[in-house]
């Protein structure tokens, strides 16, 4: 909150004592027969408005309706800040215009915290600040516990995620990511759909959880007496339309995964997912370059970032990276090193690598690419053709079938997001289908689930086609500069509050 309070506020150190304060204030407001709820109220300006245009507005009467944040000054004349969704806007009231009564009632009625209606004139003060001039005033819902005081009062991260309407009312800041995350969306709807792309809805309740290596939340439906989970990604059901002739589809929505909690990782997160049938995976660079860049001008007004002691540029084109010449460069590892499950083991022999699964190759690359290749990755990069071990919905390359045309982007060390050369062919399909299962045998809680319908509906038929998904606070993060993912979401998964 921005201004110094006066004897308004009892001491914070006796918070008790100011919700019983507040109450006392609540009794007498009815006894004078004021409503301390309100009811609708017609607002004609708003306080980002009266900032702005302040001096071509002077001497017009206008109606504000916010939250008091500040008040200065006693005796006959009182300053005031309210802010409302756009921003902070000064109130001047004063006893000869609002007369004895109705001044009083403002001073010793009103709290902080306190929403009220403002009728009055705009001016600006000798010191150049917009003003509004309070003519009436209407209580519209009184604040029964004292705000939490900006630099000192709402420095615990865990109340702040917990109580997120104080931190949304104390720190502006906190709003304008919410604002910008909003923008974000809004234009990634508009960039697919000027080029043709169709907003769907896939399920979230599903028999089988695929689409994604990832341990899923398990439930239960009582009328069909059957367990499902919650979904960790949406890309099979979208790859069904593709079949079904929607040949350009795209969701955003919610997706669950029983994993850990920290900075870059959340049990319910919202990701957009996009296919483009008759595409390959270079049309999905194309797409990600263009639509990010295209995301940071419309929100940030450029593309350039700096974050973390780097300055980055989103401007296409961005670097492409092979995953093999990743590894064989950061840690010496080439692809004849690592061809069965007995060479996995030589090379975690080899580096001391800690494996938190069974020593596979597709175990093993993985825990490379994460503890070698990721963690350089400061530039905007495409680190493309992944091995066919962990890629189970990829596309193989024709002249190299150990690999898969598969890509994810990264920007600061961060994966933005995942995207094939979708695997069309549902014999192949299968065989993955199957080789994954022995990897959950193995004891790999996240490897994909055999999906025999999925199979079926390939068996008519799915065109070539580009896949990507792309993790929508992962992308909120990077844009508004943000390091935890609990940050740019509402309302994060806590642990109970006993």
């Amino acid at each position: 909150m921005s201004g110094q309070t006066t004897d308004k506020n009892v001491p914070e150190s006796q918070p008790q004592d100011e919700i019983s304060h507040r109450r006392a204030k609540l009794d007498l407001a009815i006894r004078k027969g004021l409503n301390p709820w309100g009811g609708k109220y017609n607002v004609t300006s708003c306080a980002k408005e009266i900032s702005e245009k302040c001096d071509d507005m002077a001497g017009q009467t206008v109606s504000v309706a916010g939250r008091l944040t500040a008040f200065r000054g006693h005796g006959k004349a009182t300053f005031a800040d309210l802010r409302d969704r756009t921003g902070r806007v000064q109130l001047h009231a004063r006893v000869d215009v609002l007369g004895e009564q109705s001044y009083a009632d403002f001073t010793d009625l009103l709290d902080l915290g306190d929403i009220v209606g403002i009728k009055g004139v705009v001016f600006r003060t000798k010191r150049g600040e917009p003003t509004v001039e309070v003519r009436e005033w209407t209580m519209l819902s009184k604040c029964l516990r004292p705000l939490p005081e900006k630099w000192h009062g709402l420095t615990d991260v865990d109340l702040r995620y917990r109580q997120r309407y104080l931190d949304l009312i104390v720190n502006p800041e906190v709003q304008d990511t919410f604002v910008k995350r909003t923008r974000i969306i809004s234009y990634i709807r508009k960039y697919l759909d000027e080029r043709g792309f169709l907003e769907v809805q896939t399920p979230v309740l599903q028999s089988i959880a695929g689409g994604a290596h990832a341990r899923p939340f398990i439930t239960h439906h009582n009328a069909l007496d059957i367990d499902m989970y919650m979904r960790i990604a949406t890309e099979l059901y979208l790859k069904r339309l593709l079949v079904g002739g929607l040949e350009r589809v795209y969701e955003i929505g919610p997706n669950f995964r029983n994993e850990g909690i920290d900075t870059k990782h959340s049990p319910e997160f919202y990701m957009l997912e996009v296919y483009q049938a008759y595409a390959d995976y270079n049309d999905m660079m194309d797409l990600v370059e263009e639509m990010i860049s295209g995301c940071a001008m419309e929100v940030l007004g450029t593309t350039k970032l700096r974050a973390e002691g780097h300055e980055i540029d989103l401007t296409p084109p961005w670097k492409r990276l092979k995953v093999w010449d990743g590894i064989t460069q950061l840690c010496g590892i080439r692809p004849e090193d690592l061809r069965d499950d007995q060479d996995a083991k030589a090379v975690v022999e080899k580096l001391q690598l800690k494996m938190d699964k069974a020593v596979t190759v597709g175990s093993v690359i993985d825990k490379l690419l994460d503890q070698y290749v990721e963690p350089s990755l400061i530039e905007p990069t495409f680190l493309m053709d992944y091995p066919v071990e962990i890629s189970p919905l990829a596309k193989r390359i024709e002249d190299n079938p150990r690999m898969t045309y598969r890509f994810e982007p990264f920007v600061l060390t961060r994966e933005l997001g995942n995207a094939f050369s979708e695997l069309n062919d549902p014999i192949d399909q299968k065989e993955r289908f199957i080789a994954q299962a022995r990897e959950k045998a193995l004891g790999d809680d996240e490897a994909h689930p055999y999906d025999e319908d999925f199979i079926t509906a390939l068996e008519y038929g799915m065109p070539p086609a580009g896949g990507l998904g792309i993790g929508i606070e992962r992308l909120v993060m990077l844009l508004c500069g943000i390091d935890s993912i609990r940050d740019v979401m509402l309302f994060p998964m806590l642990r109970p509050k006993v």
